[in-house]
């Protein structure tokens, strides 16, 4: 019985150590995995170098279909600023025109270059999210401890699918100051 579980223990003794090689190698691929896949999906979000303005196009109103958007917004850890959206939600019709008015604050004594960057949730709704006029399309300047009212209009195309019932649009503000220097 001896030499039963000794030979018990090596074999689980080699399993153990294929499973933590295994793990170790899966967590080395797992940054180009992330890579591959962020840059698939990257594509359906809004990027700082592609956010185009849309012209406001008429659309027929869905008044059957009611689509809740919740708004997040978030600071870059080394952001010294206030943001915040007026409403943490709103229920829209598909087609129809809404305003969402965002708050930002520099909290510094000195003059801050600050950009928003949208993401949605999910992702796939982007194409379907259509901004006439939004804050996020350039860099925001501010004077020290101004405070901004920035308007964010925009309308579901009427074409989304009809299985979204709720669309997360986070903003995160980022503190890009040092390009403000070299300008």
């Amino acid at each position: 019985m001896t030499g039963n579980a000794a030979k018990k223990n090596l074999r689980l003794a080699r399993t153990l150590f294929l499973v933590a090689v295994a793990m170790f190698g899966f967590g080395y691929a797992l940054v180009p995995i992330y890579d591959v896949l962020c840059e698939w999906k990257w594509i359906e979000r809004d990027r700082p170098d592609d956010i185009k303005k849309v012209p406001e196009t008429a659309y027929k109103v869905d008044v059957s279909r009611g689509i809740t958007i919740e708004f997040m917004t978030t600071l870059n850890g080394s952001t010294p600023m206030e943001f915040k959206a007026e409403k943490k939600q709103l229920k829209v019709h598909p087609g129809e025109y809404y305003t969402v008015n965002f708050y930002a604050e520099n909290k510094t004594d000195k003059d801050m270059l600050a950009r928003a960057i949208a993401s949605f949730s999910p992702a796939v709704i982007s194409s379907y999210f259509e901004k006439v006029e939004c804050f996020c399309f350039s860099e925001q300047t501010f004077k020290p401890r101004e405070k901004k009212i920035m308007p964010m209009r925009f309308v579901i195309n009427p074409e989304i699918p009809e299985q979204y019932k709720t669309i997360t649009l986070s903003y995160t503000f980022f503190d890009n100051t040092e390009n403000l220097v070299k300008k």
